[in-house]
């Protein structure tokens, strides 16, 4: 069933800030049709989370310009502290403003492009135009990714050209430092053949309550032989309503490794789907949860299998506190024809109070044979056993079960690449537990 929306913003606001920003034209159209697509389209129907009644069309203005930043010196001390100045390549984004950006002069010599997604519409038309939307999210999916393609005000850009690896992480940095932006955001990491990139960005609130939408989409292309490692700390303010959608593509003996700390404090629907289209491709997701107050989630991870000899696998740690509640959605599909594919996944959730709920529901899909597969779940109270343990050494019950929950959150926590994200990320779970 559709329902019609009334949209805040019309086809006259989006065509001007489009023109603004002197986008191709074939953009410009792709924002209006999308809109009126908006209209009528659904909702995304997440298993066992109502969402009809969220707000995810109502937001008080388009966009919020900020002041740019001249130097590294110029960054908040927030965006210092989970990068530094010796990060070779680095973009700040601060609310819908490209603010900073530092690209390392031996990435630019080999055709390594970093920037924002507008300045790479217009100085890189035919490469977005030829990715943009391509990664199995489409923009007439549902309603809210039509609105993404529509309102769409920030994102970044990210190519690698043929056999060009890179040794250095780039960070991409969201800062929301203004309660009534909005962030539509849109992330396209492109990977050529025979090349290898770390990347990892962030999503930083300064402000304690948003009055706007997030509706973020990520994308991964790995062509043949490449590799790709994306590591995200999400930490958007409570007042959001979230809609989180980050798919990859994996072609022949390409591996995307995705490394997720999922810590907003708003009510967040995410969706993170690897595709391994090649022959011996392969993914590994992993990725934790903190959910506190009265928050309302929901997370499906998905690896659908079309090559022979793909490698999938899903990890996810999830902590509920207070009344809050998420759905943890594993899905392991193996196509017809994807012979020796091996589809792995287990998901863990941890309630540490009462009202709080976390549900676990591991699924596989399978339409071949011969093939490999398996999943485990659990979903349980703090062990006493550990504890105790711990108590008896003199621990108190409250640093006991912080530990606890550290250590069942630190195999994603371990495998994010960037020091100052890892440091961010343990910080910011010591934060939402205590």
């Amino acid at each position: 069933m559709t329902v019609e929306t009334k949209q805040v913003y019309t086809e006259h606001d989006v065509r001007s800030y489009s023109q603004s920003l002197g986008e191709p034209t074939w953009f410009a159209e792709y924002r209006v049709q999308m809109l009126q697509e908006a209209q009528t389209l659904p909702l995304p129907t997440p298993d066992k989370t109502k969402i009809d009644k969220w707000n995810f069309t109502d937001f008080p203005v388009y966009t919020k310009r900020a002041e740019m930043y001249s130097s590294f010196e110029e960054l908040p001390e927030e965006v210092k502290s989970i990068t530094s100045e010796s990060q070779a390549s680095l973009y700040v984004q601060r609310n819908n403003t490209p603010a900073y950006l530092k690209v390392a002069e031996a990435l630019t010599s080999q055709g390594v492009i970093v920037t924002d997604i507008f300045t790479a519409l217009r100085e890189h038309g035919d490469l977005v135009k030829k990715h943009f939307m391509t990664t199995g999210v489409k923009a007439t999916e549902h309603k809210l990714t039509a609105l993404h393609a529509a309102y769409l005000n920030g994102g970044a850009f990210i190519y690698v050209p043929k056999n060009v690896e890179i040794a250095e992480p780039i960070q991409v940095i969201y800062l929301h430092d203004d309660a009534e932006a909005s962030l539509f955001n849109h992330t396209l990491v492109v990977a050529e053949a025979n090349s290898s990139v770390v990347y990892v960005e962030n999503y930083l609130s300064t402000v304690d309550h948003a009055q706007g939408q997030a509706n973020i989409v990520s994308e991964v292309i790995a062509e043949d032989n490449s590799s790709v490692t994306f590591g995200s700390v999400d930490v958007l303010a409570e007042g959001f309503t979230t809609y989180v959608n980050r798919r990859g593509v994996a072609n022949r003996d390409a591996r995307i490794e995705w490394a997720l700390g999922l810590m907003n404090d708003s009510n967040t629907i995410s969706e993170n789907v690897t595709h391994l289209v090649g022959d011996g491709s392969y993914a590994d997701t992993k990725s934790v949860v903190v959910g506190r107050g009265k928050q309302k989630q929901n997370f499906t991870t998905k690896v659908i299998h079309w090559g022979k000899n793909s490698e999938g696998y899903i990890l996810k740690h999830g902590v509920m506190k207070d009344e809050a509640s998420s759905i943890f959605n594993g899905i392991g599909k193996i196509e017809h024809g994807a012979t020796k594919a091996n589809a792995e996944q287990e998901s863990r959730v941890l309630m540490l109070s009462e009202k709080a709920r976390g549900d676990a529901n591991p699924i596989l899909l399978i339409d071949e044979d011969d093939v490999t597969a398996g999943h485990a779940a659990s979903v349980g109270r703090v062990d006493p056993l550990q504890l105790y343990y711990l108590m008896s050494r003199g621990i108190s019950k409250q640093d006991a079960e912080r530990l606890v929950i550290h250590g069942f959150l630190a195999p994603v926590v371990n495998k994010l690449p960037i020091e100052g994200v890892k440091k961010q990320l343990t910080e910011v779970i010591e934060r939402k537990v205590r």
